[in-house]
This record gives C-alpha cells, sequence and structure tokens, in this order.
C-alpha cells in the first residue's frame, strides 16, 4: 500500500483529476487543500458561467478559507439561496463545504433558522464538510454569543458527536482559521452552559476540542482555567475528564 501524500505535489495525478471532478471525497487536508476549485466548480455547477469560473480561477494560491466563501458567493449570486440545498448534495466534501459558506451569507436567516439549516452539515461524515460547517457560521455566531450559547447547549446532548463538538469548536474563544471571540475571551464562564455537559464525555473528537477551547481560555484566564478543571477532576474520577483537562492545562503548565 502506498504512503499517504503529506505533500500536495505527491498526490496521484488520478486521484487528483478525481477530485477536481467532484467524483470522490479527500481524505486527507492535503487532498482538500489541492483541490483546484475552477475545475471542480466547472464539473458540479457549469452552467454558473464563464465569469465565475474566471472569478474563482484568479484567486489559486489564495488561503482555501477565501476561496470557499468566493465559491459560495459566485453560485448564490448566480443560483440564490436555495442552490444550497443542492449543493449539499453532492458527493465531493468540497461543494458541501461551498453550501455551508452558503447558509453563512444568507442574510435571510435568523440566528436559530442558520443554526437549524447548518445541523446536517455540522453532522456531516466527512470531517473536512464538519469543520466548513463552523467556520461558516461562525462571524453570525459571534455577533450574539449568549443567544448562540443558549441554543447549542440543547446540541451537547445530542446522541451525535458531531454535533457536541459543532457546540464547543464554533464557540472557541480563539479557535483556528477563524476571528477570535472577544466576549469570551475576557469572560468564558458564559459558555459554562456548552462546556459543563461536555466535561466528561466518552467521544475523544469531543475531548479534544473542549480540551482546546480551554486551553485557549487559557491564554487570557488562566486562573479560571486552573480552578474549572480542579473542581471537574474533584466531582469526575474519569479519563475522559482527566484527559480534558491535561489538554486545557497543556500551555499553562509549559509556561
Amino acid at each position: 500500500m502506498s504512503a499517504t501524500p503529506r505533500r500536495m505535489a505527491d498526490i496521484d495525478p488520478q486521484r487528483l483529476a478525481l477530485l477536481n471532478a467532484g467524483l470522490v471525497e479527500a481524505s486527507t487536508l492535503t487532498e482538500c487543500l489541492a483541490v483546484d476549485f475552477e475545475t471542480l466548480m466547472r464539473a458540479a455547477v457549469p452552467e454558473v458561467g464563464d465569469n465565475a469560473f474566471a472569478a474563482i480561477g484568479a484567486l489559486v494560491g489564495s488561503g482555501i478559507s477565501k476561496r470557499m466563501a468566493l465559491a459560495a458567493e459566485l453560485i448564490r449570486d448566480r443560483f440564490g439561496d436555495g442552490a444550497a440545498s443542492r449543493l449539499q448534495q453532492h458527493r465531493s466534501d468540497t461543494v458541501r463545504g461551498w453550501a455551508c459558506f452558503m447558509v453563512g451569507a444568507n442574510t435571510a436567516l435568523t440566528l436559530e433558522d442558520r443554526l437549524a439549516v447548518i445541523r446536517p452539515l455540522a453532522d456531516d461524515p466527512h470531517f473536512g464538510v464538519r469543520e466548513w460547517a463552523w467556520i461558516a457560521v461562525r462571524p453570525q455566531l459571534s455577533q450574539d454569543i449568549a443567544t448562540t450559547i443558549s441554543l447549542l447547549a440543547a446540541w451537547t446532548g445530542s446522541p451525535s458527536d458531531r454535533l457536541r463538538r459543532f457546540a464547543s469548536e464554533a464557540t472557541r474563544p480563539r479557535g483556528v482559521w477563524c476571528s477570535h471571540i472577544a466576549s469570551l475571551k475576557r469572560n468564558p464562564e458564559m459558555a459554562l452552559a456548552i462546556l459543563e455537559p461536555l466535561n466528561a464525555d466518552p467521544s475523544r473528537y469531543v475531548q479534544d476540542s473542549v480540551g482546546n477551547w480551554l486551553n485557549d481560555a487559557a491564554k487570557d484566564r488562566p486562573d479560571w482555567v486552573r480552578n474549572l478543571c480542579a473542581s471537574w477532576q474533584s466531582h469526575h474520577e474519569n479519563a475522559a475528564t482527566t484527559r480534558i483537562c491535561k489538554r486545557a492545562l497543556r500551555s499553562i503548565d509549559r509556561s
């Protein structure tokens, strides 16, 4: 069996052609980053038009988040918000990611409606789509963080670890590939309605996110994170909580 390519240049050309045609899903982040958006758009939504193809082609070499948002904008401008449901059913994880950004750009949606629409994408089987789901809607979620936390607190009881993780990941004070949420950097206790139900979550996927959430918070409120972890560990003697707290305290412990 061949090794998993670590560089885009090492991806088999036939495999890359299938990715660009939207016929297979990316299996690694390297493959996600290697997709040619213009070629994929021509295959997935050929009727969007030459101007759109030229616009997305002009962004080759730009950051992937910027290209994802532009692809969604071009398709939305041509077909309207309703096209998101079509893209959501596509074989390609990148195309489903474009659907996420269409949901994020839909100004007609309330916060509650936006979360309802993004929910199936947040629960997508593909790791990349799940990441795009929270990244795409985070700007809107951060505008009313109190309501967001109230709504996402209910997601922490979902049987799907993907949705439980979304509640944590979408509200991280700092996060990855996204803007910070200043109010949560100052007052991380605002998010306890999300964090507390997940403090002994059996899924490592969720544990990693909660640990990273608290590691974010520790950069601004280290004593609060120390005290919270001490409280959790005194009430929950289990491997899940121990693992979360170890991850949460890793930056503090190195300082």
